[in-house]
């Protein structure tokens, strides 16, 4: 059955409407039922309007000026259960789709829109075949002739769970590319920027058009394979099971920004299409970089903090006082640096009152092996001194009896060898850490610790935990003095 009345009233929807054959007025034949003649090469516009109601997502109905149904869609067929045979031809809803108490007013409030601008928005009831009640929201406007004036009136409806779910959905959308306080960025089957709200341009550091069609490898120096890895298996396989946490460096006019994103990825399909067709990912993502950090830092301390008791521990039960201190710098090398070298000063240590001008000797007295992993071993008593240089970080880190740092900065791999071998290090030496030896007042040597390039640098709390040793080391080596403990290294002429 037609979704249109073919006969008895009008058919006219708009103004717009070209008139076909067989309608008064127009040319062409009319066969004898009354129905326009088909055209030579496909249906006639009463067919194709019919197909097209019946094709819409939303309800639809029509009046004419007297309030007679003539049009009736599949979508009103489904949501009420009347089929278009059943409401064509009726008048109003009065006493079949609305409740006789509620006709007049419904029926008032719907021909009105044939008189008022623009489109009516209303919600009321109505009645299914079987008896049940439906709450709808309709849109109603005026259908008019060719003279301009009213001819009649649409009604577009829909039930009205369906569309405040529709509506919710756009308004999630709305606030999510505009208020939301994480980033969210739409990413196309190509794995660039389609969408992104003002949260995620802000943490790439750019604006929100400028980022659009992108590469990512172009907004992110790290981190960018395993993002572009983790959109590829969402398009292949669906969104993953939970949030993953994902270190990017961030380009930036200053550099670049080492950030930590919590991300969600969801794949996006067409709801339009019979087979689900990807349209890209939704990448959500929250900054939380503050707080890994401080997760990794706590979790570092009490690593540290376990490593020291261990050390004490393990260092209480050694005889040799000078073995108690090679003890504490090998828990100290653990996670913590690569090698370690344990430097004296020579003629028993430099106290406060030493001459300034004095020069400073330091002779090798312990050291990590360079060749591999190994316990640190005495060197013996030979005392020879280094040959370091008078810049060398070990003699400031003396002079100034505090901490000092150095780093072969960003150099190629043979100009961090040739720094390192001139300070007497380790070819793969790229950063140093130096801290003083001190016990009662006086200076005995240097404890350096030494990292190679996979690392990161020395940094300010680096130098803390180094301190920490370096006390519990020199109490240990100024033991071994006053004890003349066999081997006690650093022990010269003056000691």
């Amino acid at each position: 059955m037609s979704a249109s009345r073919r006969s008895g009233t009008t058919d006219e929807l708009g103004p717009d409407e070209p008139e076909r054959p067989g309608r008064p007025g127009g040319d062409g034949p009319v066969p004898p039922d009354g129905d326009p003649a088909p055209g030579p090469d496909g249906p006639d516009g009463t067919d194709l309007l019919a197909a097209l109601l019946d094709g819409m997502d939303a309800a639809l109905c029509a009046f004419d000026g007297d309030g007679l149904v003539t049009h009736w869609n599949r979508e009103a067929e489904r949501i009420l259960g009347w089929s278009a045979a059943e409401a064509v031809g009726r008048h109003g809803f009065a006493g079949w789709a609305v409740r006789e108490a509620d006709a007049e007013e419904i029926q008032g409030r719907l021909m009105a829109a044939m008189h008022a601008p623009g489109r009516q928005v209303h919600e009321f009831a109505l009645l299914t075949k079987d008896g049940g009640r439906v709450l709808v929201r309709t849109q109603s406007a005026a259908v008019r002739g060719p003279d301009g004036k009213p001819a009649g009136l649409y009604c577009a409806f829909s039930e009205v769970h369906a569309q405040i779910d529709l509506e919710r959905s756009i308004a999630l959308s709305e606030a999510l590319f505009d208020d939301a306080s994480w980033g969210v960025v739409l990413v196309d089957a190509d794995l660039r920027p389609a969408v992104v709200n003002a949260h995620a341009a802000r943490a790439l550091g750019t604006g929100r058009t400028a980022v659009l069609g992108r590469p990512l490898g172009d907004l992110l120096t790290r981190g960018v394979e395993e993002l572009e890895n983790a959109l590829t298996h969402v398009l292949a396989e669906g969104a993953p099971p939970a949030p993953a946490e994902l270190w990017v460096g961030v380009r930036g006019p200053d550099g670049e920004r080492r950030r930590c994103w919590r991300s969600g990825f969801l794949r996006l399909a067409s709801p339009l299409a019979e087979e689900p067709v990807p349209l890209g990912v939704g990448w959500l993502f929250q900054d939380v970089t503050e707080a890994k950090q401080g997760e990794q830092e706590a979790a570092l301390l009490r690593f540290r903090a376990n490593q020291l008791h261990r050390a004490a521990r393990a260092a209480a039960e050694c005889e040799d006082p000078a073995e108690a201190a090679t003890v504490h710098l090998d828990f100290a090398l653990a996670g913590f640096a690569d090698h370690a070298l344990v430097d004296r000063v020579m003629d028993g240590g430099a106290g406060a009152d030493a001459e300034e001008d004095a020069p400073v000797r330091l002779t090798r007295v312990a050291a990590t092996p360079s060749g591999g992993p190994g316990p640190s071993a005495l060197t013996g008593p030979a005392g020879l001194p280094v040959r370091y240089g008078e810049a060398h970080p070990a003699l400031q880190c003396v002079a100034r009896a505090g901490s000092v740092r150095a780093g072969a900065g960003s150099v190629p791999a043979d100009e961090a060898r040739e720094w390192a071998r001139a300070r007497r290090w380790p070819d793969d030496t790229v950063y140093a850490l130096c801290a003083v030896l001190r016990s009662r007042g006086r200076t005995l040597g240097v404890v350096t610790f030494l990292r190679g390039g996979s690392r990161t640098p020395f940094e300010r709390t680096d130098a803390v935990y180094a301190e920490d040793v370096a006390v519990r080391m020199a109490a240990a080596l100024d033991l071994a003095d006053l004890t003349g403990a066999a081997g006690a290294p650093g022990r010269g002429a003056g000691g």
